[in-house]
């Protein structure tokens, strides 16, 4: 997403000015998230005196959310975390992808399965709200078990409150640049594959709290949710039934990423 990007820390002049814009055109604004996919590389000091801005902007003001990279979890310590907290940044959305080592070394994630977990866990004792994101067929064929089974290990020890679920769609673009990273023949999983993969994930996970999930991205191949662990049976039940029913799966020609 923002691999034609490059890092820049603006002026406060700048975030200022746009802030005010933003309270012109939206003063009953209630959500603000904080662009683009690594803000909380700013210092703490700064990002307060966003937050602080932000909210002494906009009276109706209920969330402030921002992207988190498992890297900037552990850069921030936890008094720079709970000083963010307090200071108005309420939920944090993680890109985890996988929770295998190997394939997050392939596909240069820059986080190793225990940095997402000691990050995510000091991000929840903090206060956060977090969200996270997995990816279903990044291992493709010859990873999948390893792929599911680590991710739902290092879910259940992290029990983040959101989990969402997308699946891999390596558009024009990406391809070349995912395959040369990747380093080996990489092989798709077909749609029984990826609904096998999805079952396993919601199998395996074990919450220590319960998680509300989702799978209803652009690039899923059908749209499913619930709350982990109470809504297990009822969703591998409706997996078994989409594999009879191949036929109301997402035509690919609707899947985007």
């Amino acid at each position: 997403m923002y691999r034609t990007k490059q890092y820049v820390e603006r002026s406060w002049g700048e975030i200022k000015n746009e802030i005010d814009l933003a309270h012109e055109s939206q003063p009953d604004a209630s959500r603000i998230f904080l662009a683009d996919g690594d803000a909380l590389s700013l210092s703490t000091s700064r990002l307060i005196q966003i937050l602080e801005y932000l909210q002494g902007k906009f009276s109706k003001l209920e969330r402030i959310s921002c992207y988190a990279m498992p890297r900037n979890l552990i850069q921030k310590n936890p008094s720079e975390l709970s000083q963010l907290k307090r200071a108005g940044l309420g939920m944090l959305y993680v890109g985890i992808e996988t929770g295998n080592d190997l394939l997050l070394k392939r596909v240069t994630k820059g986080a190793t399965s225990r940095g997402i977990i000691q990050g995510c866990i000091r991000a929840k004792e903090c206060g956060f709200t977090l969200s996270c994101m997995v990816i279903l067929g990044l291992g493709g064929k010859k990873y999948t078990q390893d792929h599911i089974k680590d991710t739902a290990r290092v879910l259940s020890d992290i029990s983040p409150h959101y989990l969402g679920a997308l699946t891999l769609i390596l558009e024009e673009g990406i391809y070349a640049e995912f395959m040369t990273k990747f380093g080996e023949k990489f092989e798709h999983l077909d749609d029984f594959e990826i609904l096998d993969e999805l079952q396993r994930l919601i199998e395996f996970l074990q919450p220590n709290s319960p998680i509300v999930f989702r799978a209803n991205h652009a690039s899923n191949i059908y749209s499913v949710g619930g709350t982990l662990p109470e809504d297990k049976g009822r969703l591998t039940s409706l997996i078994m039934e989409l594999r009879r029913h191949p036929e109301k799966l997402k035509p690919k020609v609707l899947r985007r990423f």
